[in-house]
């Protein structure tokens, strides 16, 4: 595959500091250890590395087109690669003629935008052939993306969906690295989606995402905002809550229309300098879409929510989910009202889409967003990705509510992040909890007994009841070996996770694995598979 450079610029703010942008170019490079000939590197400033540094090392590879924010300075363009000249700061600068005369050299503002931009034409537009939907918001991300993508699969509209778990395009399901990935990555996912018959593609999008530019180069059909609170500000994220909250506003000045949770307290401000049109969904304030009469159901070990929807044409719909929570309700009401918006558009009527929703929400599971593992007929198991304080409340409150016989809380703490955290998460459990198992998560390069004694301290100033384990597969069992008839056990922390993170290297653990191992263990060869 090859491109006109000229062609891929058409959206991009330049200046051509030297060569020629009527070349041809083989591929956009952001990364200088892949292959560059022939290639345009784009030389991006990142949190721990300045992808100017490597400009050598690419043009050395081959690279063609440079695209950088600044001069590039002499040691960076004259440097060998991988020497540590080629990574270090100088005084000086490097002058145009230092660079080989067929480098075509572009100065940009901001090299990660003008990667979405170039991305975008590189694989021809694909977002104007699909319907786009974007989710922000600091909680209900992927259990809405879900949704989204299995009403509309329900309603016959093939769809895409770009997320914290996965990225799936048509019947091929990738794992994810990041919430929402660099933008080359996201127009080729889109590229695919559109080449393999997709009519729509439901994403998760990160206020990283919006701040690094990754969801530049296209205009999202439909924004969603699910809610917020402070979270994922610190070093290599943001600086403030004001600053968290402007990105996840950034979404609704790229989008068509925006549907925003009405009963939160911060969408006015992320409203702020809209340029979509707007519909709202809540529960407790009078919106656009409202939820209504919520009861929480438990069936057997099923723990369900059903409620009433109203709003245009629609009174008193009778839903019910297969997951539960006030939280899933806000999440299944914004679902219901972007689905109806996309369906119309693609031609479906609207009853088409209220039966494929009642259909797809009834039987909802997602993989480590309180997912059923049917262990037992006298208790409840769940798996779920509970991994801070604010998630975990949410989590242990919601089944609070279905009024459990006990409930007992398995978690561990990553390692290597605040340990805040383990202290906040110990108090919560041994408040919402009638017994915390505290055990290993991810101690990446930390002693997980050190961790552990960080979350037993937050436990014992709440006062509560905890059980120490280390081995994640030992403190499973014995909440297996331990949980009576109406009890709720939760696993929390590893959610959709397979692995355990040890000393920087990943190890397999999937905890649907460790419980089906100690099931067999234990009963004689039985699995949880067999209890369906």
């Amino acid at each position: 595959m090859e491109q006109k450079l000229r062609n891929l610029l058409q959206e991009v703010e330049y200046t051509c500091l030297q060569g020629k942008e009527d070349k041809t170019v083989q591929g956009l490079i952001y990364d200088s250890r892949q292959d560059c000939l022939g290639c345009v590197f784009f030389c991006i400033q990142g949190f721990r590395q300045d992808g100017h540094t490597f400009a050598a090392e690419a043009v050395k590879k081959g690279a063609s087109v440079l695209v950088v924010e600044r001069e590039i300075r002499r040691q960076e363009a004259l440097a060998e690669p991988g020497s540590r000249d080629s990574q270090t700061e100088s005084e000086g600068t490097a002058t145009v003629q230092e660079l080989p005369k067929d480098i075509t050299l572009l100065l940009v503002k901001d090299a990660r935008k003008a990667l979405a931009q170039m991305s975008a034409a590189w694989f021809s537009h694909p977002a104007r052939e699909l319907f786009t939907i974007g989710i922000t918001g600091t909680k209900g991300k992927t259990t809405m993306a879900y949704m989204i993508y299995r009403i509309l699969a329900e309603a016959g509209l093939t769809t895409g969906l770009i997320g914290t778990i996965e990225t799936i395009v048509g019947d091929r399901a990738v794992p994810a690295q990041n919430t929402t990935p660099e933008s080359y990555l996201i127009q080729k996912a889109f590229r695919e989606m559109a080449d393999s018959g997709c009519t729509c593609v439901v994403m998760e999008v990160s206020s990283q995402g919006l701040m690094l530019n990754r969801v530049e180069g296209f205009q999202f059909d439909y924004g969603i905002f699910t809610n917020l609170e402070p979270d994922h500000i610190g070093p290599g994220e943001h600086k403030d809550f004001a600053e968290y909250r402007n990105c996840k506003s950034l979404l609704f000045r790229r989008c068509r229309h925006g549907i925003l949770n009405g009963d939160d307290p911060h969408t006015k401000e992320i409203l702020a300098g809209h340029t979509c049109t707007v519909e709202t969904f809540g529960i407790r304030k009078k919106a656009d879409w409202m939820a209504e009469q919520i009861l929480c159901k438990k069936e057997n070990n099923s723990l369900q929510v059903a409620f009433t929807v109203s709003g245009e044409g629609v009174e008193k719909l009778p839903v019910t989910i297969g997951i539960p929570g006030e939280f899933n309700v806000y999440n299944a009401l914004a679902a219901m009202t972007a689905c109806r918006r996309v369906g119309k558009e693609a031609g479906l009527l609207n009853t088409t889409i209220q039966k494929a929703a009642l259909r797809a929400l009834s039987k909802i599971r997602i993989k480590g967003r309180m997912e059923p593992v049917p262990v037992s007929e006298e208790f409840a198991l769940f798996i779920d990705y509970a991994h801070n304080a604010m998630s975990l409340k949410g989590m242990l409150e919601t089944i609070r509510a279905y009024r459990p016989r006990r409930l007992i809380c398995l978690f561990g703490c990553g390692g290597n992040r605040s340990g805040i955290r383990r202290y906040e998460m110990g108090e919560v459990s041994a408040k919402l909890a009638d017994l915390t198992v505290v055990t290993t998560d991810n101690p990446r390069f930390e002693d997980p007994e050190a961790i552990l004694e960080d979350i037993i301290t937050g436990i014992k100033r709440a006062g509560g009841d905890y059980v120490r384990i280390t081995d994640r597969k030992e403190a499973i069992r014995y909440c297996l070996k331990t949980a009576r008839p109406g009890d709720v056990v939760v696993l929390a922390g590893k959610g959709h996770e397979d692995y355990q993170e040890i000393c920087g290297k990943k190890y397999p653990m999937d905890e649907r694995r460790l419980i089906r191992d100690i099931l067999r263990e234990e009963e004689g060869g039985k699995t949880f598979t067999d209890l369906q």
